[in-house]
């Protein structure tokens, strides 16, 4: 990507958005196209193709959608489909009336199948039952991979989509309720440490097994994938056929843990000092996800941030955060 190719990050205000934003502009893409939700409304299909009219981006970053934990999920089912539906069938449609040269989809892990095999490659999509509790998002995640597969072989546009594994990072969401695994640990574990509670109760066995990767890698990773050349990247887009693979790049770090292990480190790294207690009434969702990140690896990326480091940085932002908006 050109340093001067007007880039549209949509979404950079999330986790996954600001993190593809910082990156940008570390490697001096100075020419970034953002905007709110209050400014620009990605449901709206009119809105968003008159933003396209006007603004042109080259390149777009798709990181825009509706996220949340187990109990989000379950809570908001309507939400989760329609919004993501929206969102990326306005975006992707735009993007091709606009000429974008590329676009990266993000979608999550949670597309394969419940009890697919581990790790899980790009051909396991669509080969076995989602797990319920996020079916709506997954479903919405997996409709956006065919359109940007449709697309490409109808139009010739080149539309990627990747599946990030599980995400943590500065600028997550740390809602006690809506909020992913690890920020939703980090606030408890902290919280119960500030009060000097004796337990601190997880959902579930403790015995899933979770892959975790810290969101200034991943997005590095798609920077990665977006910069490289025709050679390498046209031949990810399946324009030429409507079988074998999808335009479909996992990233993630190719290891994983239990949710004990993770509570662990959390506890560690907060400095908690009483006793871990497990829920298990509470759901524990897909035994294990973890990705096969092999096609990844043969584009030339590897991640450099290990887990126990992130979870540090992390908590670092989180604490200081909290400081800001209690001085605030």
């Amino acid at each position: 990507m050109d340093r001067n190719a007007r880039i549209y990050v949509a979404g950079h205000r999330g986790l996954v958005g600001s993190a593809l934003t910082r990156n940008l502009r570390a490697r001096g893409h100075a020419n970034l196209l953002t905007r709110t939700h209050d400014e620009l409304d990605l449901t709206s299909q009119h809105a968003v193709e008159a933003f396209f009219a006007t603004e042109k981006p080259d390149y777009v970053f798709l990181a825009a959608a509706k996220v949340g934990g187990i109990l989000a999920n379950n809570e908001y089912p309507a939400e989760f489909i329609r919004d993501n539906l929206a969102i990326q069938t306005n975006v992707i449609h735009a993007a091709w009336k606009g000429g974008v040269k590329r676009l990266l989809f993000l979608g999550s892990s949670c597309i394969y199948p419940r009890l697919a095999p581990q790790p899980m490659n790009e051909a396991h999509l669509l080969t076995g039952p989602l797990e319920p509790t996020n079916r709506p998002y997954a479903l919405a995640k997996i409709a956006g991979i065919e359109q940007c597969w449709s697309y490409n072989r109808q139009y010739r546009t080149q539309f990627l989509a990747v599946m990030p594994t599980n995400l943590y990072g500065p600028g997550d969401n740390f809602h006690p309720q809506n909020s992913h695994v690890i920020p939703a640990l980090l606030r408890k574990f902290h919280e119960a440490k500030l009060a000097g509670s004796p337990t601190v109760t997880v959902w579930g066995t403790g015995t899933p097994r979770r892959e975790f990767m810290y969101s200034e890698d991943m997005a590095d990773a798609c920077v990665h994938l977006m910069g490289l050349p025709d050679a390498q990247f046209v031949p990810l887009l399946g324009q030429d056929r409507n079988d074998g693979l999808p335009p479909l790049v996992n990233i993630g770090v190719g290891e994983d843990l239990t949710i004990a292990e993770l509570a662990g480190l959390v506890k560690s790294v907060t400095g908690y000092a009483g006793d871990i207690v497990f829920d298990t009434d509470k759901p524990d969702g897909t035994p294990r996800k973890l990705l096969d990140v092999a096609r990844l690896k043969a584009l030339g990326w590897t991640p450099s941030m290990p887990l126990a480091q992130g979870l540090q940085a992390a908590y670092r932002w989180f604490v200081d955060y909290e400081t800001a908006r209690g001085a605030g």
